[in-house]
């Protein structure tokens, strides 16, 4: 079985570098690939309450048999309920069907409605009541970062944004780092964007024989960053979590970084207009 390495939280935790993302799975396709997933080896699974897919999550691990203390489960606040995260991790944790996740995080800083830092100060009560054995972000702009941890003392352990060989997110990325948050990446392998494509990325996986997600994978893996590729096809999940095991040049790394191209790079939504 593939070992994936652990990296390390502020917060004396630790979670699976590589992990496997449902975003845009159906409900009743989850249940299906995230216990293929769990049987390929992924510990680490990636939700959202607004993915409308932690029921099917919560049947996946149940059907699974790995025992609860070897999977890592992280889902998320969504924008309208961040005047009530009690109440909304308490319905994400009955969909799951568990009494904890490991990581939640706020999904959006969503700056127009001006309740992140509220929601972060919900967050680190539900940590303290246990409900959440880490709590993080996802898609915050630096300066609404840099607000909760002044306005509460605490950072988050992780912070989870769009980031891949076109859009690496440099300056964001040097912000987590100073106050010791770890940087996910989601739409690791682009959107559509042409890096499964691109002559740099292909050279190098014509060279190791393998496939180009895989090589981005490990780019990911190379740079310290946490990674949650998704994909519904069996031998993709597989070869997805094989990446773990292909370890690039640095001349390659160097390579693929070269390919940035920030702040033009982006194929999602910017968090600091984001009004969903």
């Amino acid at each position: 079985m593939t070992t994936v390495p652990d990296l390390a939280f502020h917060d004396g935790r630790s979670i699976p570098q590589l992990g496997y993302g449902v975003w845009q799975v159906p409900d009743d396709v989850a249940a299906d690939v995230v216990e293929q997933a769990l049987r390929a080896g992924y510990r680490h699974i990636d939700t959202a309450a607004i993915y409308g897919n932690e029921e099917g999550v919560g049947r996946a691990i149940e059907a699974s048999g790995v025992p609860r203390d070897e999977l890592f489960v992280t889902t998320k606040l969504w924008n309208d309920r961040h005047d009530d995260v009690a109440a909304a991790l308490d319905e994400s944790l009955e969909r799951l069907g568990l009494e904890h996740v490991d990581l939640y995080l706020i999904h959006w800083a969503r700056v127009d409605q001006g309740q992140y830092v509220e929601a972060w100060k919900g967050l680190i009560e539900a940590q303290k009541q246990g409900k959440a054995t880490s709590i993080g972000v996802s898609n915050f702009p630096a300066a609404q970062l840099e607000e909760i941890i002044e306005a509460t003392g605490v950072a988050p352990v992780i912070h989870q944004i769009e980031l891949h060989p076109y859009f690496q997110q440099g300056e964001l990325r040097a912000v987590n780092a100073r106050h010791g948050i770890l940087t996910e990446s989601w739409s690791p392998l682009g959107q559509g964007g042409g890096e499964l494509e691109d002559p740099v990325i292909t050279e190098i996986a014509q060279a190791h024989g393998v496939e180009p997600a895989q090589v981005i994978i490990a780019w990911h893996l190379a740079n310290g960053l946490v990674v949650i590729p998704k994909s519904e096809t069996p031998a993709r999940i597989v070869s997805n979590l094989a990446a773990a095991e292909l370890e690039l040049t640095e001349d390659e790394v160097e390579r693929i970084n070269g390919l940035d191209r920030s702040p033009f790079g982006r194929q999602g939504a910017d968090p600091a207009t984001a009004d969903f």
